[in-house]
């Protein structure tokens, strides 16, 4: 890989140099190798991108700053141009020149501007995401003029060639060898000019309106997903093709459902009795009810699945899984023969609730104690 030569010593100005007599070092050398004084040789616009490069950075009290602290590393990551960062040369021309010819451009008519993206933020909720569902979103946005299909011009008539700069776009100036071009003031480098402007648009050939669009939600999609319609942006200019429509799904928080990844996550209460024994629940899905089988000694906290009732994998045949959280209720208010059986079961099983460690029956009937003294 070729070094790259110091900045100073290109433009032939010592590191003390002013901005003015790095500015003249530049001019000089500008005129002497732009590449439309020497046609076709590759020399000399290698050292005109040299020089341009050496007077972007040095112009800059920044870019110099950093250059002179830590050379050409200092500059690395600022963009990529003319060998090391980003160079606008109608920036630098109008820097050096002053304006005269009113910038630099190697163009000769306005290029054609595709049109801009736009972006819509969809909200939807978790059973679209389940069952899946179409809807239509309203989108505003310009659009090539109906009338006269993006011309600008009244029906029946035509733009017609820009007579100040004969269709170029641009008005080219000399100054001894050295050749710089303008954008044409009168067609704006359209090239072309409207003589009978469309009245719909006002000659802009653009108008704003708002367009029914048509969204397929499909399952198993989830916040952040993305779809892109391509041509369904804004108008392009001159001829140039629309940008793109960017829609941003976001899913609804749910109140009964939480979502992790593809399973569907609730909880249900069941009796210390259930819990202990084991038993059928009823719990809630999205669909309605679904058979939930308790085993025998299942702990607070436990989280037992239902397959395939949950979210759908994205275009798969498949689904994930609600997962039901257990919350075990203790029962309130008992009576002397319900007080009197579970001290019977603690003994069998050589607790007390007078345990001092505290163990589940110790915690129940305390809790029952409260209750009643309250």
């Amino acid at each position: 890989m070729t070094q790259k030569r110091d900045y100073y010593e290109i433009l032939n100005v010592n590191r003390e140099a002013d901005a003015d007599e790095i500015k003249k070092a530049y001019r000089k050398l500008a005129i002497q190798f732009h590449p439309d004084k020497n046609p076709g040789d590759e020399v000399a616009e290698d050292k005109f991108k040299e020089a341009t490069e050496a007077y972007e950075v040095l112009r800059d009290p920044e870019k110099r700053d950093r250059y002179n602290r830590f050379g050409h590393a200092g500059l690395e990551g600022m963009g990529s141009d003319f060998g090391g960062f980003g160079v606008n040369l109608d920036e630098v021309f109008d820097d050096v020149f002053g304006g005269l010819f009113g910038g630099f451009s190697r163009g000769t008519r306005r290029a054609p501007k595709r049109g801009r993206n736009l972006q819509y933020n969809l909200d939807v909720t978790l059973e679209d995401v389940i069952h899946g569902k179409e809807v239509t979103i309203q989108v505003p946005r310009i659009e090539s003029c109906p009338t006269c299909e993006g011309n600008g011009a009244k029906k029946g008539t035509s733009p017609v060639t820009c007579p100040q700069c004969y269709g170029r776009g641009q008005i080219s100036q000399s100054q001894g060898f050295f050749t710089m071009s303008r954008t044409c003031p009168r067609c704006r480098g359209a090239g072309a000019i409207i003589q009978e402007p469309c009245r719909p648009c006002g000659g802009k050939g653009v108008v704003r309106n708002t367009h029914d669009i048509p969204i397929n939600i499909e399952k198993g999609i989830d916040t952040g997903f993305k779809y892109q319609l391509r041509g369904e942006g804004e108008a392009g200019a001159n001829g140039a093709p629309p940008g793109d429509l960017f829609v941003v799904i976001n899913v609804e928080p749910h109140q009964r459902f939480q979502r992790d990844r593809n399973d569907l996550i609730t909880s249900a209460k069941i009796s210390f009795v259930q819990a202990a024994l084991g038993g059928k629940v009823e719990v809630d899905s999205i669909d309605g009810k679904e058979e939930l089988h308790i085993p025998p000694g299942t702990q607070y906290g436990a989280q037992l699945r239902i397959p395939n009732k949950g979210i759908p994998h994205y275009r798969r045949s498949y689904s994930g899984d609600l997962v039901v959280r257990m919350e075990i209720e203790t029962p309130t208010h008992l009576n002397t023969e319900q007080r009197s059986a579970l001290e019977r079961f603690a003994k069998l099983r050589g607790e007390s609730h007078q345990n001092e460690q505290g163990g589940f029956w110790d915690k129940l009937l305390g809790r029952q104690e409260d209750e009643e003294s309250e």
